[in-house]
């Protein structure tokens, strides 16, 4: 069901500047250039707000655990872009084996390709959750329609696939804009982002990632990983093999539980 849309402070200021701006201009038409001008800013600031992933200023955005699963020395680990039919079985594995619970936010038409796959993730106790239909480079500059009709799609494979509908979503890369905030609503979807990146698309040197996993590492934390589009090792080996057992490692010697963020955030 959907829920109601409620336009985050920025958003609200947004309409009204607009609204102020056309009035202005009605009431003293010599002033238009300082109306564009105060649109133009706005329209910067809003921008530049969807090419950070974990800003809050077009609607809420879960960039950490609430309080309550930090304070149980819960941490979130999140895996992307999958399912890959290589490297998301050995991924599984190595979570079995630790023991631990793991979100992977799958792309709609990788999941289509790999149904058994997908299956496979909830089976072991996992949860699958929406990464968008086709995650394309342009996701960010698609209009509300595009919007809805990219994220629905994935949305309807992942939960006839699985049998559970997906609660959260995360953009490609993390950018939006300011239509998605409304559309996720009208899909009762929450927007995850995440506390901890370790570039691992781009970066196959093992040490690297991990450390850029754990240097301050705490409870709370939502880490992102990727098990599809993973980056390789020198040795040729999909980096997310490479970092997973020593990060699963690091996180018993610290006594924090990984589990899904639907576990961590159900409401």
């Amino acid at each position: 069901m959907p829920r109601p849309w409620t336009p985050s402070p920025a958003i609200k200021a947004s309409f009204a500047l607009h609204g102020a701006a056309a009035l202005g201009t009605l009431a003293v038409p010599a002033a238009w250039p300082w109306a564009l001008g105060a649109l133009a800013a706005n329209h910067a600031v809003l921008t530049v707000a969807g090419l950070l992933p974990r800003s809050t200023l077009l609607g809420a955005n879960l960039t950490r655990l609430p309080e309550a699963a930090a304070a149980r020395n819960e941490i979130a680990l999140t895996i992307d872009d999958g399912p890959d039919p290589d490297v998301t079985p050995r991924v599984l594995d190595l979570l079995d084996a630790a023991g631990v619970r793991a979100s992977f936010f799958c792309i709609g038409r990788r999941a289509r390709a790999n149904p058994a796959l997908c299956r496979e993730i909830v089976a072991r106790g996992h949860r699958v959750e929406n990464h968008g239909d086709a995650h394309s480079n342009a996701f960010s500059a698609f209009g509300p329609g595009r919007l809805r009709a990219d994220i629905a799609a994935a949305q309807a494979t992942l939960a006839d696939l699985t049998g559970q509908a997906p609660r959260f979503f995360r953009a490609t890369a993390g950018l939006r804009n300011p239509f998605l905030d409304p559309v996720l609503a009208r899909l009762d979807l929450r927007l995850a982002a995440w506390s901890r990146r370790a570039y691992d698309t781009r970066e196959g040197r093992p040490e690297v990632v991990l450390a850029r996993l754990t240097r301050g590492l705490g409870a709370g934390d939502i880490l992102l990983l990727h098990d599809g589009h993973a980056a390789r090792t020198p040795d040729g080996e999909p980096v997310i093999l490479a970092v997973l057992p020593r990060l699963l490692e690091r996180l018993a010697a610290q006594r924090l539980r990984p589990v899904t963020l639907a576990d961590a955030a159900p409401a």
